[in-house]
């Protein structure tokens, strides 16, 4: 198991994931992913102090308390904050801030449509066309359901670019599990903070040589992620630190019996799939960070 640790407070990064994922990017299997109690082993590191503001319920304004993963083309929305990768046609993350009264209000799914994003480019944006008979679902990434604050809020969860194409299998059982695990954690944290993005993972292919291949969907060629990542930080109610877990899903079918901490991984391994970084900017107010290898 990974752990990062500083003086008073250790962090725990690691659990077990499905064999394809671990394989490619070196986590650990095997046993541990059959160990009892492994969401008790989540990691805990340090409160980072930064200044509160009256903001609405789920509002943008503190989204990005604890950073920002990367710097390119961000968007803000009333409800998150995004990333958008003009490659793809989908964001590289989406950042949203979730606590109990994010999670209740007026706010309807029926009045809401999927839209483009006028604000990307026409070249680089999805349409609804691209996803028409694809056999894909419009995955949401900051997910609707976490925002009935506001009407607005949840309308802005149906751009385009908030959405990546999501095996519909996966999409409408264990992906929306986890969403459902998200703002359950709400009735425990103070604040629950998400980020959710699309992984495009090597395969090892007939030759021996890993290859990323994925498919691409309509006339704006958007990109089928081949796994989805989910960091969350757990803001502790008491002012005791934050906990953090991570997790990976394969963009496929997944059988509901396998529980969802099964595809916890190792913070470092969405860090280094994703290129983005989330543990420096959580721990950039602190000193005395030390990695320990696997043991």
């Amino acid at each position: 198991m990974k752990r990062l640790c500083r003086t008073g407070a250790t962090l725990v990064v690691g659990a077990g994931i499905g064999a394809s994922v671990s394989s490619l990017l070196s986590v650990r299997g095997g046993e541990e992913d059959e160990r009892p109690g492994l969401l008790s082993r989540v990691p805990v590191v340090p409160t980072v102090q930064a200044s509160e503001a009256t903001v609405n319920a789920g509002g943008s304004a503190m989204v990005m308390k604890y950073g920002f993963p990367s710097l390119a083309n961000i968007k803000t929305r009333e409800s998150y904050v995004s990333s958008y990768d003009p490659r793809t046609r989908t964001a590289s993350w989406v950042i949203e801030r979730l606590n109990v009264a994010s999670l209740s209000g007026p706010s309807d799914r029926k009045y809401c449509d999927f839209k483009e994003d006028d604000s990307v480019h026409m070249f680089h944006r999805a349409t609804n066309a691209d996803y028409r008979g694809s056999g894909f679902d419009r995955g949401h990434l900051a997910a609707a359901a976490n925002h009935k604050w506001s009407q607005k809020a949840m309308e802005d969860t149906f751009y385009l670019s908030n959405i990546a194409p999501q095996d519909p299998h996966l999409n409408q059982k264990t992906w929306n599990n986890l969403e459902k695990l998200c703002r359950s954690l709400t009735k425990r944290y103070l604040n629950v903070y998400v980020c959710t993005g699309p992984l495009y993972l090597p395969r090892q292919e007939a030759d021996g040589k890993l290859y990323v291949r994925y498919q691409v969907l309509g006339r704006n060629h958007v990109a089928v992620p081949t796994h989805f990542f989910k960091v969350l930080i757990l803001e502790q109610a008491d002012g005791r630190g934050v906990e953090l877990r991570s997790y990976v899903l394969p963009n496929e079918p997944i059988d509901e019996k396998v529980p969802l901490e099964r595809f916890l991984v190792p913070i470092e391994t969405i860090e280094r799939a994703s290129g983005l970084l989330f543990v420096p900017n959580i721990m950039k107010r602190t000193t005395g960070l030390q990695a320990i290898t696997d043991r």
